[in-house]
């Protein structure tokens, strides 16, 4: 555990290093060479930088372990960091879509090659960041590691409009056709559409954890499943399970014959919370209420 928590920080810091020389590069290279796309880009980069910083602080308190005032831990710092994200994205799309329409009702600027290494560049770099974080995070559960993986993934978007709109500009004034050098505005307007769509998906998630919704009824099976493998349980009667961050939190009330001792039904909870968190890795806590069940009862008692 500990392991994954160095290799997420270290992916989070690589994160914010990467965001920071991108944003130098896009913003130097796009003023030097008249590249709109490319300094709207590096701005846009600023802004993940802002993204990059609260995913990594919200790791570093998420990782932090339960106290006195946070009984359940600091799980969900990483899921506000998340809808922080996803809020720098949704603003980031409208920017992009805006400077994409104010670029493509001014005369079209000259496109340069250093300009479009640099788009390059960033895209081939954002990619690598992207698998890098995309997979730790799903691996290690981390909802800050996963909101900077989208963020990576908003870029490569951005990136690949700009080396698209910069190479069709380069190609249009090789060979005169005038109607390319608008080609960097129009994929900017369908990249900044993606990226909407991105953050509202991130914040959509961002809002339903922190409201505490179900898992998904896949894993509350799972559970269900390994609750009924105990041989004492008789009836489940209520199950429910709620994300805390990059852990779960598992709620269960069963029925166990009511003449059982006080000993034997704390055995048959330590049971029924060592088979769900042995199985799953990602439960951090697992509650058990124990009710009481006769054999001539007609109904569930709750």
């Amino acid at each position: 555990m500990r392991m994954g928590k160095e290799a997420s920080m270290f992916a989070a810091w690589v994160s914010l290093i990467s965001n920071v020389l991108l944003t130098i590069i896009k913003i130097v290279v796009g003023v030097l060479f008249n590249s709109q796309v490319l300094v709207a880009d590096g701005v846009h980069n600023a802004g993940d930088v802002i993204a990059s910083f609260a995913s990594l602080s919200s790791m570093r308190i998420s990782n932090q372990p339960a106290d006195e005032d946070h009984p359940y831990g600091h799980g969900k710092a990483e899921v506000v960091a998340s809808g922080i994200v996803a809020m720098i994205l949704a603003l980031a799309a409208i920017m992009i879509g805006f400077k994409s329409v104010e670029v493509l009702l001014k005369p079209a600027a000259e496109a340069h090659i250093i300009a479009l290494i640099a788009a390059f560049v960033s895209l081939v770099w954002k990619q690598a960041l992207y698998i890098y974080t995309i997979r730790l995070g799903k691996e290690h559960n981390s909802k800050g590691l996963l909101a900077a993986a989208y963020d990576h993934l908003a870029d490569v978007y951005a990136s690949l409009a700009a080396v698209i709109g910069i190479g069709l500009a380069l190609l249009g004034q090789k060979y005169n056709i005038p109607f390319t050098a608008y080609g960097d505005p129009v994929s900017g307007i369908v990249v900044a559409l993606l990226v909407m769509k991105l953050a509202y998906g991130m914040g959509r998630e961002s809002v339903e954890v922190l409201m505490e919704k179900n898992v998904d009824s896949e894993k509350l099976k799972q559970y269900e499943e390994l609750v009924k493998s105990v041989p004492q349980v008789k009836r489940i009667d209520r199950l429910r399970a709620r994300e805390h961050g990059h852990y779960i939190m598992v709620d269960v009330r069963v029925g166990i014959p009511g003449n059982f001792t006080v000993q034997e039904g704390h055995d048959i909870s330590r049971q029924i919370k060592k088979s769900i968190m042995g199985a799953h890795k990602d439960v951090y806590e697992v509650l058990v209420h124990l009710n009481p069940w006769y054999e001539t009862e007609n109904h569930d008692n709750q």
